[in-house]
């Protein structure tokens, strides 16, 4: 043998004797055994983190929910918290074949699993690791986990997190409230999570509502929800959702949970096109923040608002609102110049409308827009109701049966002295107030005082029925306690009131002297919890006799007195003009048997909200609510009543509109009035304001009222002043109202 061929053998035994020692190494007991020993390991670190997740609390986001506002016929108003559109809601009013519609497209076998998809989970992780991002392949339980409990991230720690959850959550979780919590949380695009929120998002109904074809189509967004939204898919893109939709009805009658007859019949459900979301702007926010402040006056704090799921449906009534808002649009916005005029700049309005026999705020408006004008001018305190005020001065004179200095039983044929700047008589606090235009009248009944808002009357009355009890029927009445003093200015409404405040006194006059409460909230409902409504008819605050007279009395303010811009002839109307001190505040409340209304002008600096006059507005003069607010509370009744009505009022008590009551109370008051505050609204003297805004124009008539009582107080001068705007409509005959409080 050569040297060769040693080597060779030598070649040969080396490789045998290597073979031998990997086969050795490497035999099919020792793989096995390898094998079995990492399964057992695998097995073990299993049940360790199976042992050591827990199922967490669900996530914050997944959790939260928007507020959902309604009108009174169930059409959506707004929603609230932004940042998520959810509303949840119980599975049970989904309809079952839209349930099994998401079943179909996710995860045929739902019913049948324990919750996970080891091979589908294996390849996510597999391609997490190996940087593809994410992948489907979840059951509805995994797709549940990650969404309610855990998070969006794509990592091997989620993903086996999301593994044991699911074994943990299909065990201890019904599989109808799996489903619940998963249509709830899932996010179907258009901004919208959950089913609820696509169903309005998409078709524009409740979840309730949807179809089987529509809930088909919502099921087959999931897959891709911005790629599969018919409005901005791309042809690839809407025809893979028509596949997808078709795919998902097929499978549900595979399963057996629908008829292949109806399934042939079924063609694809275009979505709607997007709307933007309501916002908080134009009234929707006052209307939103009044409801709120209702809820809270009830026990749901702002912290359980925050907390979303609330659906609150309101009082107002849709065509009302818009009617309201088209009124202050056509008689007010639309003479203002409120970029080249700075009184037009200042001018705010405000408005509530009540149904006097429920209480229910049926419309509202709050100003030029709540991301405008950030105060509601409809619900704001800090305005005076000025002549509106009156009417409870009468109120009360009946309900007390009091009586004049001279003993007369006070009614609405009761004579006073109507002189200007005449001192009260019977009170240890001096007043004089000036009526409109320093205006005298001779000998004027109540009706008359009522007609022209003559302050002297009216001063003289609140003594004779004494301050303090005139403060207390007007608190009867629904006017807020502000701490006013009962003291005889009140009768120029001094205190402060909003519209909402006085559309409720005035509704409880139409009601007969039953109290009525204004109320905005006509359900606010939660999964956990409900809201108890306001109950806005309440107790008999007054007699029906002494509200019907003083309704009477109003009945005529707008037949022929300040209020008759207010009159069209179409409806029975009641009400009162007002215009306040300096003129900051202009009003027209009234009512209808239907409706009680109250409008007001503001005049507020756009530089920190000081009071200022109103004059001047639209070039109109001395700012006067027998103006503006009468012209819109006239357009809006007119349109919220439908062009007219035919209903009266019915009232009781009252003799032919003459005599207030038919006999006296048998009690009389005790009060006196107080003497330890002397007003600075006006002192015996003549008031410091005086009307600078009488036009000259006009010729200066002796006028003298018409109406001539049975009996005359002495020292009643006749009118020998000429009219001023005040609450008169331009051109007409002269009225009571004065710069000093109405």
């Amino acid at each position: 043998m050569g040297r060769a061929d040693a080597r060779r053998a030598q070649g040969r035994d080396a490789r045998r004797a290597g073979s031998g020692g990997i086969r050795r190494l490497f035999t099919w007991r020792k793989i096995l055994g390898t094998f079995f020993g990492l399964c057992l390991l695998g097995m073990g670190a299993f049940a360790a983190l199976y042992v050591y997740v827990d199922v967490p609390e669900a996530n914050a986001q997944a959790r939260k929910q928007s507020n959902v506002y309604k009108y009174s016929d169930g059409t959506l108003l707004a929603r609230s918290n932004s940042d998520v559109n959810r509303e949840i809601v119980d599975l049970g009013v989904v309809p079952k074949k839209v349930q099994h519609a998401f079943v179909a497209a996710e995860n045929k076998s739902f019913y049948r699993d324990q919750g996970v998809d080891l091979k589908g989970t294996a390849r996510g992780l597999v391609n997490t690791l190996s940087g593809k991002g994410k992948q489907g392949g979840s059951t509805i339980t995994q797709q549940y986990v990650k969404n309610y409990y855990l998070t969006q991230e794509q990592t091997v720690t989620r993903k086996l997190k999301e593994l044991v959850i699911s074994l943990k959550v299909d065990q201890s979780t019904k599989k109808d409230d799996i489903l619940a919590g998963y249509i709830n949380t899932v996010y179907y695009g258009r901004g919208a999570s959950g089913i609820q929120a696509a169903a309005q998002a998409y078709y524009g109904v409740d979840a309730k509502d949807l179809d089987t074809s529509q809930g088909a189509y919502l099921a087959a967004l999931l897959q891709a929800p911005s790629q599969y939204d018919w409005a901005v898919a791309s042809p690839s893109g809407k025809k893979l959702v028509k596949e997808r939709w078709a795919y998902t009805l097929d499978n549900m009658v595979d399963e057996g949970w629908l008829d292949q007859a109806e399934r042939d019949k079924m063609t694809f459900p275009v979505p709607d096109a997007p709307k933007a979301a309501p916002g908080m702007d134009g009234q929707t926010g006052y209307l939103v923040e009044a409801a709120n402040e209702e809820m809270e006056r009830q026990g749901v704090t702002e912290e359980m608002r925050q907390a979303g799921g609330w659906t609150v449906t309101l009082n107002i009534d849709k065509k009302k609102q818009k009617q309201l808002e088209k009124s202050v649009d056509r008689e007010l916005e639309n003479q203002l110049d409120r970029k080249n005029s700075k009184v037009d700049a200042t001018v705010q309005a405000g408005a509530t409308s009540v149904d006097p026999k429920t209480g229910k705020v049926v419309a509202l408006y709050g100003g030029v827009g709540a991301t405008e004008h950030y105060i509601s001018n409809a619900t704001r305190q800090d305005y005076q109701p000025a002549s509106t005020f009156k009417p409870l001065v009468l109120a009360s004179a009946l309900e007390n049966g009091a009586k004049t200095q001279d003993g007369d039983l006070i009614g609405l044929n009761t004579v006073y002295d109507g002189t200007s700047k005449r001192p009260v008589v019977g009170s240890d606090i001096p007043f004089a107030p000036q009526n409109e235009d320093d205006i005298s009248y001779d000998s004027p009944t109540v009706r008359t005082a009522m007609d022209k808002s003559i302050n002297a009357v009216f001063a003289q009355m609140v003594v004779d029925v004494t301050p303090s009890a005139v403060k207390k029927t007007a608190l009867a009445l629904g006017v807020p306690d502000k701490g006013f003093p009962a003291t005889p200015s009140l009768t120029l409404g001094t205190m402060n009131a909003s519209t909402w405040d006085m559309a409720g006194v005035y509704a409880t006059l139409d009601n007969h002297g039953r109290k009525v409460t204004p109320t905005i909230v006509k359900s606010a409902v939660h999964r956990d919890r409900t809201m108890e409504p306001v109950d806005g008819v309440g107790a008999q605050v007054i007699s029906r006799a002494s509200a019907d007279t003083v309704t009477k009395a109003l009945t005529e303010v707008v037949d022929v007195g300040s209020g008759r811009e207010a009159n069209t002839s179409a409806y029975d109307a009641a009400g009162k003009t007002g215009t306040s001190e300096n003129n900051k505040a202009a009003w027209f409340t009234g009512y209808t048997p239907e409706l009680s209304t109250a409008v007001a002008l503001f005049g507020e600096s756009p530089q920190g909200g000081t009071q200022v006059s109103l004059t001047g507005t639209a070039n109109s003069g001395r700012a006067n609510g027998g103006g503006f607010p009468a012209r819109i509370w006239a357009d809006y009744t007119l349109g919220a009543l439908g062009g007219g009505s035919g209903a009266t009022f019915d009232l009781q008590g009252v003799e032919r509109g003459e005599t207030a009551v038919t006999e006296a109370p048998s009690a009389t008051p005790s009060e006196t009035p107080e003497a330890t505050e002397t007003p600075s609204e006006t002192p015996s003297e003549t008031p410091s304001e005086t009307p600078s805004e009488t036009p000259s124009e006009e010729p200066s008539p002796t006028w003298i009222p018409s109406e001539t009582p049975s009996g005359t107080p002495s020292g009643s001068p006749s009118a020998t002043k000429e009219p001023g705007n005040g609450d008169q409509p331009p051109g007409e005959r002269p009225g009571g109202e004065d710069l000093l409080g109405q």
